[in-house]
């Protein structure tokens, strides 16, 4: 690993300190960007425009419609927690603003697959639809947005996925990311999208005269779901999606969220009123996600929408449940993986330029995390396939990848595709993140085919693991109060939280855990003692080193002490 410091331009931080900001917060958002202390009002005022938003006005005016003579509307949602959360935003957004008659369907992981299919617009035409939404899916359902139409529906699409060379042709489509659209931040999650979606339509219901500014209904209190699912769904956090984000935090510290999120800061024990947004990635995204990975995402969608608080602790104790069921299935499916991915190293030799892993026992609902680990242990691009348990498809395999920044791994699939046509039945996602199913007789032709693209587009620079830091801490910031400044920041997806690096000195060192899997370590920095934990780490560390860390605070017998969070060392 090589530990890199951001570039930190003096004359931004001189503003931003001189703007007020905390010269710790001044370097971190000038080494993040940041130019001036403007980008930092997180108002609502702030945000950008819904109108800007190509398709947005035809949504409004489509969806205005459909409330004036009572249609049903049905929400057909994705199974993950941006899914999740944009059909809870949606069901309540909808009914707020006059909707009587809206449910929602979601289809099943692994009968179903992703987005909107023919089969799932003939089970939405049968409830007596008028009005098909798809919410974080739908740019690729050119065949379910056809059979939708020709059953008689009108469909909208909003969605924020790189849209195919064809556009399915529904009545309206919302994408920041379709062709044509101007819309500044690309990087809106689907639930992102529902809300400008919402606030378009309550801008075109007061010019229809229904309410006026005073009167209006207020979408506010739906900003704790907009930031958790932005926050949980991994986009980069730009400007607008940091106000989102930051409108949500304040409305969660403040107590003023739906029941189902307040029960699952309890079933994580986790305490609301110091909400941060690692609380939305790593505490109640992955309760929601486990819904749609091993069970049925109505359980989090229900949690979600629920206005019972007894109702809502039920759901959110299901969800714990399912979640400490996931990480034990993904626990050892992740030293499985492990060992065919060692298999597949040459002792003497770097990894492969791609890695792609397939076990007959692997569960398909969890490849994806497991993908994830693989990438982060290797630096290298991965895939993770597990046999397909839908019916009539028992001999393919459902593939789930993660990639390393310089490779775009949607990109990569398509080229895959065009070389070897017939091999990938079906793909699609992001740079970072894609899904494909492919035959299991063609794993080994997959396997090669990714391997030879990483080869091509790779060098040895991209594929040696680098850590960006913001270089050294002074001792005199190393305060619990200067980290509970920091843990209130927005940080995330592609505005790193805040990470240092310091040459320091090991004094002590011991594993600690259940399973002795943590190296706790005691540590001389600039002459001054410090403690430090690597998690799931145990090799020991040299006396000297330059270690790359976070910051946390320790809370023991009602002392609150600063720790290091050790995330790499140099070497």
């Amino acid at each position: 690993m090589k530990i890199i410091n951001r570039d930190v331009p003096p004359r931004t931080t001189w503003a931003l300190e001189q703007a007020g900001v905390h010269p710790l917060l001044a370097r971190l958002y000038a080494a993040r960007g940041v130019r001036s202390a403007d980008e930092l009002d997180d108002g609502l005022k702030r945000l950008l425009p819904p109108a800007g938003l190509k398709g947005v006005e035809r949504a409004a005016r489509l969806l205005a419609d459909a409330l004036a003579r009572d249609a049903r509307i049905c929400i057909v949602a994705d199974y993950d927690c941006d899914g999740a959360t944009a059909c809870a935003v949606a069901l309540r957004g909808l009914r707020l603003l006059g909707a009587r008659q809206v449910d929602y369907l979601v289809p099943d992981r692994v009968v179903d697959g992703y987005g909107l299919t023919p089969p799932i617009a003939e089970r939405v035409a049968a409830r007596g639809a008028d009005l098909l939404i798809t919410v974080d899916n739908g740019i690729a359902s050119v065949a379910g947005v056809a059979a939708a139409r020709a059953l008689g529906m009108q469909v909208l699409v909003t969605d924020h996925h790189l849209p195919g060379a064809e556009l399915p042709a529904a009545d309206a489509i919302v994408n920041p990311n379709q062709p044509g659209c101007g819309f500044a931040s690309k990087a809106l999650a689907g639930v992102g999208v529902m809300f400008y979606v919402l606030m378009q339509l309550r801008a075109e219901l007061r010019a229809r005269g229904l309410f006026d500014a005073a009167s209006q209904p207020r979408l506010e209190p739906l900003l704790p779901l907009v930031a958790l699912g932005t926050v949980a769904d991994v986009v980069a956090l730009d400007e607008n999606n940091r106000r989102l984000v930051a409108q949500g935090l304040k409305r969660v510290r403040a107590g003023q969220m739906p029941a189902g999120m307040a029960a699952l800061f309890a079933a994580a024990s986790r305490k609301a009123p110091q909400a941060a947004t690692f609380d939305f990635g790593f505490a109640l995204g992955p309760r929601i996600n486990a819904a749609g990975r091993l069970a049925d995402m109505r359980l989090g969608i229900e949690c979600l929408t629920t206005d019972d608080a007894a109702r809502a602790q039920q759901l959110a104790q299901q969800l714990d449940a399912i979640n400490r069921e996931r990480r034990e299935i993904e626990g050892g499916m992740r030293e499985q993986a492990l060992q065919i991915a060692e298999g597949l190293l040459d002792a003497d030799a770097a990894p492969p330029p791609a890695i792609s892993v397939f076990d007959g026992a692997f569960h398909e609902g969890v490849v994806g995390i497991v993908a994830s680990r693989l990438k982060d242990q290797f630096h290298r691009p991965t895939f993770v396939f597990a046999p397909s348990n839908a019916p009539g498809h028992e001999h393919e395999l459902k593939g789930s990848g993660r990639s390393i920044a310089g490779f775009h791994l949607r990109d990569a699939l398509d080229l895959v595709a065009k070389r070897h046509p017939g091999v990938l039945l079906r793909f699609g996602g992001h740079a970072m993140a894609a899904g494909c199913t492919i035959a299991e007789a063609h794993f080994e032709v997959f396997e090669q085919a990714l391997a030879q693209v990483a080869q091509e587009w790779l060098d040895a620079a991209t594929l040696t693991r680098r850590l960006e830091t913001d270089g050294p801490l002074a001792p005199e910031y190393l305060r619990a109060d200067l980290v509970d400044m920091l843990a209130r920041e927005v940080w995330g997806q592609g505005f790193a939280p805040p990470t240092f690096s310091d040459q320091v000195q090991v004094q002590s060192q011991r594993l600690v855990g259940e399973a002795k899997n943590h190296l706790q370590v005691k540590l001389l920095h600039r002459g001054e003692a410090v403690d430090a934990i690597w998690f799931n780490h145990t090799e020991p560390l040299p006396q000297e080193v330059l270690l790359a860390y976070r910051l946390d605070v320790n809370e023991w017998r009602g002392e609150r002490r600063v720790q290091w969070l050790v995330e790499g060392v140099q070497g």
